[in-house]
């Protein structure tokens, strides 16, 4: 229904008009314009939403949903930096991530466990930084390639904290680093005046946020530096948007990250409750 295999397309590498049959794009000459006949709807997935409301919605959805699992973890004396924290088993549920779920086998959680948050403060912070970080890294790299850059970073914070033993533990914080280390990397091979600007300003950021994290109880400084190495690197790889379009394998990648987080989703429901 909403693939195009026959006629005219907008090549999603260059944006002119070739043909979706054709194995080469007629005017740029990349291969496979039609990308198997999806180009046209992730063209719409991600020129129509910003990755960042995408996230900002499912973190509220996933935080409202661990809440509403166990309503009576909101009475639960647990100190000012936990208030209204959803319990541990609702979290584990929805796909909380570790030491602990991963020697169980729970591959999934180092995805879901990016969007699930232990508090109302961290939830609050975290959706602070998600909103100024990612329309700036959106507006340098491009929407499809801040979801992979979000969704990698988010990933190799979590095998970090997860291999040197935090047995249990959420937050998107390991993606916000990767999204700082997405912007230092811009800064640095940029150059100039504005890259030495933006490399002084965001890497002022990341280590100040990296500092004051040794500095507060239960935070997961080990996902934060994966994070940041995972954008650094994932910023050195991707290409920018002022030097080249996001093209049809940048969509595939995030695609592949957000189908990876859908169904990692599903697999921590099933396991749950099936």
């Amino acid at each position: 229904m909403f693939r195009k295999t026959r006629g005219a397309i907008l090549c999603p590498y260059c944006g002119r008009l070739t043909n979706a049959e054709a194995p080469e794009c007629l005017v740029c000459g990349r291969r496979n314009p039609g990308l198997w006949g999806f180009a046209g709807p992730l063209r719409i997935l991600f020129r129509r939403r910003r990755f960042t409301d995408v996230v900002t919605v499912v973190c509220i959805v996933a935080y409202l949903v661990s809440l509403l699992m166990d309503p009576a973890s909101l009475f639960r004396p647990r100190g000012f930096f936990a208030d209204f924290a959803p319990s541990n088993q609702a979290l584990l549920a929805l796909g909380a991530t570790g030491s602990w779920p991963i020697r169980e086998g729970r591959w999934w959680t180092l995805f879901t466990a990016i969007y699930l948050h232990g508090g109302l403060l961290h939830i609050l912070f975290n959706l602070l930084w998600i909103r100024q970080l990612g329309p700036a890294v959106e507006e340098l790299y491009g929407p499809a390639r801040t979801a992979v850059i979000f969704t990698i970073s988010g990933v190799l914070g979590f095998v970090v904290s997860n291999v040197v033993g935090i047995p249990l533990t959420v937050g998107a914080s390991g993606s916000i680093f990767g999204l700082l280390g997405a912007i230092v990397a811009y800064g640095r091979r940029r150059g100039g005046a504005f890259g030495t600007m933006v490399l002084r300003q965001y890497g002022m950021w990341a280590l100040i946020l990296f500092v004051f994290g040794f500095f507060m109880a239960s935070v997961n400084n080990f996902a934060h530096a994966g994070g940041f190495v995972g954008g650094l690197a994932c910023g050195y790889v991707l290409s920018f948007a002022e030097h080249r379009s996001e093209g049809g394998l940048d969509q595939l990648l995030a695609t592949g990250c957000l189908v990876l987080t859908v169904i990692s989703f599903g697999l921590a429901l099933w396991t749950a409750f099936a």
